[in-house]
């Protein structure tokens, strides 16, 4: 049982990391909370669905295609719906949401709501710790956290790095030193919904693909992001990896814990967020006297 919680909490978590860190990069660089986020993940593993099941194409091909389709996608929703609007928090928040529904109903006025599987990216079974495992799930874990290592090494180590962290610390002073703030945005926001590309890929032969996968982790996305602090990449990391672990652990040791695992994950942020209100790696809250 701790080897199947270990690899299926990794998996979990490695995903909500994924996802979590695309939807925080946005945020920090671009000031948007962007609800539609996780549907570019339902977009990936649909689009890998059509284009390996229904027309045939290698599985591997139509993942990095589906990666460069959601990452396109993204940047075009950003450039058409939100950067007019992206001083307006309110209205982000709502349109991204209803971009993300609209998604939602296409799929299922072109697919149905029935149930579908991808094929897995590498067929067969080790042990492993002794316990029976897929490649797929080992394949999952290794891109989940090559993923995570690429990104960090693209922002630390890379001009393109600097230009982002520059934007997402003060939008003026980039702009007086000549970066394209608009330009810096409006890729971020490619990078992050390819970044949902990715964790689609990844999971797509795991789980079922239907037009409501977005919503699940969507909500995980925002407890991992307000749990490791608005902003702050590493924390949103870490605290979708702790509530990863959460809800693996009450699948696995509590009776009837898949329904729970939702709330349960939601209560360790609420534990967390009253004990430290900025969250994980959040900066501290100046409280205001009257």
């Amino acid at each position: 049982m701790i080897a199947n919680i270990l690899i299926n909490g990794l998996i979990t978590g490695g995903t909500f990391a994924i996802l979590a860190l695309g939807f925080s990069l946005v945020f920090g660089v671009a000031k948007i909370l962007n609800l539609a986020h996780t549907a570019f993940y339902m977009i990936a593993a649909f689009f890998i669905y059509t284009t390996s099941v229904n027309l045939g194409l290698p599985l591997a091909f139509s993942a990095v295609l589906a990666v460069l389709f959601t990452g396109l996608l993204g940047m075009v929703c950003y450039k058409v719906l939100l950067d007019r609007v992206k001083k307006h928090e309110t209205a982000v928040m709502i349109i991204s949401l209803a971009v993300g529904m609209l998604f939602q109903e296409l799929l299922l006025i072109i697919f149905s709501g029935a149930y579908r599987r991808v094929p897995p990216f590498i067929p067969g079974f080790t042990e492993l710790l002794g316990v029976r495992v897929s490649y797929q799930h080992l394949l999952a874990i290794v891109v989940s956290g090559f993923i995570l290592l690429g990104i960090w090494a693209l922002m630390s180590k890379t001009r393109l790095g600097k230009a982002v962290r520059a934007v997402a610390e003060d939008y003026e002073i980039a702009n007086v030193m000549g970066i394209n703030v608009s330009w810096i945005c409006t890729l971020t926001n490619g990078i992050s919904a390819g970044l949902a590309g990715v964790a689609g890929a990844v999971v797509a032969p795991l789980y079922m693909v239907q037009p409501y996968m977005w919503m699940h982790p969507l909500i995980m996305v925002l407890a991992a992001v307000v749990l490791g602090g608005l902003g702050s990449a590493k924390g949103s990391v870490i605290a979708a990896l702790i509530l990863g672990f959460a809800e693996t652990l009450v699948i696995f040791l509590v009776p009837g814990g898949s329904f729970l695992r939702g709330a349960i994950s939601l209560c360790v942020m609420v534990v967390v967020l009253m004990l430290r209100p900025e969250g994980l790696f959040g900066v501290v809250f100046e409280e205001e006297r009257l």
